[in-house]
């Protein structure tokens, strides 16, 4: 790579994983947040966080912002995705009901009920 291409390139390589290892704290920070307690606008903001095909989708997308050349970010955000296939494929399971904290305020299905 040129000087010039160096210098015209805005964001480098480790611009780039420190912006991602953001991106994974804030996911994980929201995930941890939602198995203990589930503030009142979370369930109008992001409604596809109640039902197990939505969450499932949130977890492959967080798990695949994790997987990079390294192997242990390979690791986590395979295991990190496979958790996310795992709540996709109770989606249509239709003996299993969402847990409590897959509930809205209200106690009710959320975007199950739609």
């Amino acid at each position: 790579m040129s000087e010039a291409s160096r210098k015209l390139k805005l964001i480098d390589r480790n611009s780039q994983s420190i912006i991602l290892g953001c991106y994974v704290i804030v996911f994980g920070a929201a995930t941890i947040l939602l198995e203990f307690q589930i503030p009142p606008t979370v369930s109008r903001w992001a409604p596809f966080l109640f039902s197990f095909i939505g969450r499932g989708i949130f977890y492959i997308f967080a798990g695949s912002i994790l997987l990079n050349e390294a192997t242990l970010r390979i690791i986590a955000g395979s295991a990190i995705g496979i958790v996310g296939l795992g709540y996709v494929v109770l989606e249509y399971i239709p003996q299993i009901e969402p847990p409590q904290n897959m509930r809205d305020a209200g106690g009710e299905w959320g975007a199950e009920q739609i």
